[in-house]
């Protein structure tokens, strides 16, 4: 039986541009299509999880708007437990703006809204829900203080803490103390360790108390470590047309697996494959993959 999943987390609606190419310093581009989407990196996750089955329950807000009426939909739809996602009436929903390349790699800036504003009260008011959790999945689009107060709980109710450092920025030693699994990726690790070389950043981390490191690195695959042993999972190869979710497709999926009680192991690779179904297709929460999708393509590759 697989064990609910807690994701605590943002809320954001999309707006993507596609480009012929990124923009230089200063220069105005024509685009060319342009779509709204359900994102935000909690909501990505979240979603990604429940459509492999999993159980899942979220904590954030959104704002007492069309956009956040729009998101809390959608996650319903997919079967995302909203009940503790709170409409915030004094800030807008949050947004991304996200321009796509015709190679499909992106950039984004996110506007946080009500996002911003997501509390340690919130997330201790919905304490009950963390009870018979299998996992707790964080990243960092919402408040630090509420990441860690996630984390606390999930440390006493016996669940695994996974936390995705996204937009990176600088944790506190007991942070990383409360994480089972820090999953970031290359440019992430490099500001978290200060190291540039790959090996060296694992190693600092490790050094600094991270029990479970796991670097995404994109169509290279997953670096994994922890203080007693390491190691790889390739990439599979497929054609991007947009790499929008990937990492959170990878959470969502590497939680998922955890939580039916999986290996370690089998749950990376499972979690790059839900990577690479993503970056097939265009959008953050309707590029991710459903079970009968992940089975699917793992079949077809002989595992």
């Amino acid at each position: 039986m697989t064990q609910p999943i807690i994701v605590v987390g943002s809320l954001n609606m999309d707006l993507v541009v596609r480009v012929a190419r990124h923009p230089r310093l200063g220069e105005t581009l024509l685009g060319g299509e342009f779509h709204t989407f359900p994102g935000g990196k909690g909501a990505n996750q979240a979603v990604a999880a429940a459509r492999l089955g999993a159980p899942v329950r979220m904590i954030g807000r959104v704002g007492r708007d069309d956009f956040g009426a729009s998101l809390l939909s959608i996650a319903q739809s997919d079967g995302v437990d909203t009940t503790h996602v709170r409409e915030d009436p004094g800030a807008a929903s949050g947004v991304a703006l996200i321009t796509v390349s015709e190679d499909g790699q992106n950039t984004i800036v996110v506007a946080a809204g009500a996002n911003g504003r997501l509390s340690a009260e919130d997330v201790y008011a919905a304490e009950a829900v963390f009870a018979d959790a299998g996992a707790v999945v964080m990243q960092l689009e919402v408040p630090l203080t509420a990441v860690e107060a996630a984390a606390r709980l999930g440390r006493k109710y016996g669940a695994a803490t996974i936390l995705n450092p996204a937009p990176a920025q600088p944790l506190s030693p007991e942070l990383l103390a409360w994480i089972d699994y820090l999953v970031p990726n290359q440019p992430e690790l490099r500001l978290l360790s200060g190291q540039t070389d790959l090996d060296a950043g694992i190693q600092t981390l490790l050094e600094q108390g991270v029990a479970n490191l796991i670097v995404t690195l994109g169509d290279q695959g997953v670096r994994w470590a922890s203080t007693a042993r390491q190691g790889y999972v390739p990439a599979f190869n497929v054609l991007a047309v947009d790499t929008t979710a990937a990492g959170d497709a990878f959470v969502g999926a590497f939680a998922a697996g955890l939580a039916e009680g999986r290996s370690v192991e089998e749950s990376l690779r499972r979690g790059c494959a839900a990577g690479a179904l993503t970056v097939t297709r265009a959008g953050a929460q309707p590029s991710l993959p459903t079970r009968a999708e992940l089975e699917a393509f793992l079949r077809k590759r002989g595992e």
